[in-house]
């Protein structure tokens, strides 16, 4: 299986022996920039060796291993016989324990807070489609129902049914450590953490986690016409599912889909550091130009028409009348993100019908009566 990176890279590789961490192995830290980033070693989990363990490498994300020539091979190809999507194959009463194979920073230096590339093993046993969601339960009491665990966290799933190896085994959740901030002295209040956020984004490989589901229909990838458009609109860690539907798209050579539409991504986050898989999108965008456009919009660097922050919803505006007219051809329209974001969305579309001369409660409900509109927010 060959790769390549999107951007030039360099790596320089160096055997390093006994290291404290993990007694008795051998570990090679390499050096790697691509493009005018670098990443520093890291520990990942080697799940192709027989015995187990950890194995040191740089610590670059996935979405910047892209393929050069073909789509990746997948396997096993069974994930495309079950007719049905996975629904609640573990309760959380009684929960699958995966292991943390690899934690990654994903976002640059200036961006506000830090969001984390989380890939889990689940050893093919809690398979799932793309946009489906994993509950996670983080270890320790629930402070408001002592003696008890902690209750399930949802996380949309960021990876295909096939995990960023390619293989059915992993599963890829992208999260924001959840940090609060005291309003009177502007200060971090470490006592209000989010607690399963910083237990996911503080985990190492090899760390066991509590797994549920998976769960969710409502932002499946609809296959039945690989020649429909899809506009999918997110902000910030909201974007984890299409990354799933985009890789399923462009990336892998999966038998039974070959998607021959139009993917259209809007993403919206602060800053340009705070783009989360802009190299992978960006590969996309130049190996199909015909099937895939990417729209960003940069609330700190950028203006919208009336000089204002450009969020989400002033993109949508820009490109309103291209997205009703393929609306009114089948396409499917999906929302995921903070649940903030609607409203603002909602006034823009409302708006936009109107000066068509549409009711927007009218054509909403036609979308939704004709399965075109997925939201997820939270």
């Amino acid at each position: 299986m060959a790769y390549s990176a999107i951007a030039k890279v360099s790596v320089a590789a160096v055997p390093v022996t006994n290291d404290s961490s993990v007694k008795g192995s051998t570990f090679k830290t390499y050096s790697v920039s691509i493009g005018n980033k670098s990443w520093a070693p890291g520990y990942t989990l080697d799940l192709k060796a027989k015995n187990l363990g950890l194995r040191k490498q740089s610590v670059v994300c996935m979405s910047v291993q892209q393929v050069s020539t073909s789509k990746v091979a997948v396997s096993p190809l069974e994930l495309e016989d079950v007719k049905e999507p996975p629904l609640h194959l573990y309760k959380s009463k009684e929960p699958y324990t995966g292991t943390i194979v690899s934690v990654e920073r994903l976002v640059g230096p200036t961006a506000p807070g830090e969001t984390c590339h989380i890939v889990i093993d689940h050893g093919g046993n809690v398979p799932y489609w793309e946009g489906q969601s994993y509950g996670i339960i983080p270890p320790g009491e629930n402070p408001k129902k002592p003696g008890n665990p902690h209750n399930v966290r949802l996380y949309s799933i960021a990876s295909t049914r096939y995990g960023d190896y390619f293989d059915g085994k992993t599963a890829t959740l992208c999260v924001r450590r959840a940090l609060y901030y005291d309003p009177e002295t502007g200060k971090e209040d470490p006592a209000k953490m989010g607690v399963c956020s910083n237990f996911l984004c503080n985990s190492k490989p090899g760390d066991k986690v509590q797994i549920a589901g998976p769960s969710g229909k409502v932002m499946l990838l609809p296959e039945e016409d690989p020649s429909a458009t899809h506009i999918m609109i997110a902000t910030g860690t909201g974007v984890a599912p299409y990354r799933g539907y985009l890789r399923r798209m462009f990336m892998e050579n999966v038998p039974t889909f070959k998607f021959k539409g139009l993917a259209w991504l809007f993403l919206g986050v602060a800053n340009t550091d705070s783009l989360l898989y802009d190299d992978e999108f960006t590969k996309y965008l130049k190996d199909y130009p015909d099937n895939f456009r990417y729209d960003k919009a940069l609330s700190r660097e950028q203006k919208n028409t009336k000089g204002g922050k450009m969020y989400v919803q002033d993109k949508i505006e820009e490109y309103s009348d291209e997205i009703f007219k393929l609306l009114d051809n089948g396409a499917h329209i999906y929302f995921c993100g903070l649940r903030g974001m609607m409203p603002g969305i909602q006034d823009t579309l409302k708006k936009v019908a109107e000066e068509r001369g549409e009711k927007w409660d009218e054509k909403l409900s036609q979308l939704k009566k004709n399965k075109q509109w997925h939201v997820e927010v939270y």
